[in-house]
């Protein structure tokens, strides 16, 4: 049994050594990398583009507000199970033919979804165009971690990152102007369009990155063995966790920014998307940031505790101000613009180690990573409004627990002070 957080004997993929691996041009490499990280940015587009389409939605389908609101969770739900699915078999029967299917799927269910003709059907709809959806998520990881090493990997990762961090700030923008000219259907027919283009896309830009000798043997059982052999691993579940309950603040803070913005604090919903858009371009200076310091050499798991720590303390920080000093704007946006900042250190660091350690079965790892950051976001963003609306310290107070369990999981699991997973880097 091979443990993730320990040297792993030779596999078929651990084995292959950098120089074997497929040779790509500069250009081709670029294309590459802009197609998955397309692949990449279509959940956050088809999980937020048709929310401000919710209450149109709810009227010509005769559904209650939590009827449509089911439709965005089965969506989550689906990007999960996809993940936790496709991501293993992946190692197993290859990445290509599994990312044209997922597409393929995609095309179909985003066109069912804008066909629906109650909200059962847009609720099933939804949970299947999540899961094709997540090839594309889960994949992209895969194939980068197939195709890239050393220093180039984390820096590809950070595109990634970036991609996660820009596409639900846009995704919004893109389905109100959709809604100013059309109906809450029109958004799904966008999506239906942009889903075909990655399709084109992906069948000629995206070449077979794991070839037959490569892949794991045993059949279905054993790629999903695979995925059990990782979560035995220490310091893999660790950085997992990590990763997991990070995003878990950084979905509490899309869920309950808006209203925290534009009802506490009185901003309009132009000025809310200006403070939304100047925290994510912190995020997107942030992986910059990290690629530059990856490329001078700087350990991963020491960015990576940067990352939790400034993140640690700009969300205490936020505490610490509203029950000391009160709901101030000011203070608000700045220490929400360190703390989502500090996350666009941490999502490159901790894919890059946790598919460093799974490198004997990349796809697996891929699920466990992207499924479970997807599972913990899902599970965050609801609570804020559970906890009141006169407020904003339960947005605070859900962001700072997340990331001090990640700090803890950081600490007393991953144990980054080891250097586990710095092979990505040198590989």
């Amino acid at each position: 049994m091979i443990s993730p957080s320990s040297s792993p004997s030779p596999s078929p993929v651990a084995a292959t050594p950098a120089s074997a691996r497929p040779a790509s041009s500069p250009r081709a490499a670029l294309v590459l990398v802009a197609v998955l990280g397309a692949l990449t940015a279509v959940a956050p587009l088809a999980t937020d583009m048709y929310v401000p389409g919710f209450p149109a939605m709810g009227d010509a389908l005769g559904a209650s507000s939590s009827a449509v609101q089911l439709t965005m969770t089965a969506f989550l739900a689906g990007l999960v199970v996809g993940q936790l699915v496709i991501g293993p078999l992946s190692d197993g029967l290859g990445r290509r033919r599994l990312l044209i299917t997922g597409a393929a799927g995609f095309v179909f269910f985003s066109l069912a979804c804008a066909l629906s003709p109650n909200i059962a059907v847009l609720t099933g709809a939804r949970f299947l165009q999540g899961v094709a959806g997540a090839a594309g998520m889960v994949l992209a990881r895969a194939v980068l971690s197939d195709r890239f090493h050393g220093a180039e990997l984390p820096r590809y990762f950070a595109v990634l990152s970036q991609v996660m961090g820009v596409a639900p700030v846009i995704a919004p923008v893109l389905g109100g102007a959709v809604l100013a000219v059309s109906t809450w259907r029109a958004v799904f027919a966008v999506l239906t369009v942009l889903g075909l283009l990655l399709l084109l896309a992906v069948v000629k830009a995206v070449p077979e990155s794991l070839p037959p000798e490569r892949r794991h043997s045993g059949g279905t059982a054993g790629t999903f063995r695979a995925m059990g052999t990782l979560l035995s691993g220490r310091a893999f579940v660790g950085y997992v966790l990590v990763l997991a309950l990070v995003s878990a603040a950084l979905f509490t803070y899309i869920s309950g920014s808006s209203f925290v913005f534009e009802n506490l604090h009185g901003v309009s919903s132009t000025t809310y998307s200006l403070i939304f858009a100047t925290n994510a371009v912190g995020m997107l200076i942030a992986g910059a940031v990290f690629s530059r310091l990856v490329a001078r050499g700087v350990r991963l798991n020491s960015l990576l505790a940067a990352g939790v720590g400034v993140a640690l303390l700009g969300s205490l920080a936020q505490v610490l101000l509203v029950v000391a000093v009160g709901e101030t704007l000011a203070g608000t946006w700045i220490t929400l613009f360190v703390t989502v900042s500090a996350i666009g250190l941490v999502f490159p660091a901790a894919m890059s180690i946790g598919q460093a350690l799974g490198r004997t079965a990349p796809g697996a790892a891929s699920a466990v990573l992207g499924g479970l950051q997807f599972l913990f976001g899902a599970l965050a963003s609801p609570l804020v409004g559970l906890f009141g609306e006169d407020s904003s310290l339960p947005m605070a107070t859900i962001m700072l627990i997340s990331v001090t369990l990640a700090g803890l999981a950081l600490v007393a699991l991953a144990r980054f002070w080891q250097g586990r997973g710095e092979t990505a880097r040198t590989a």
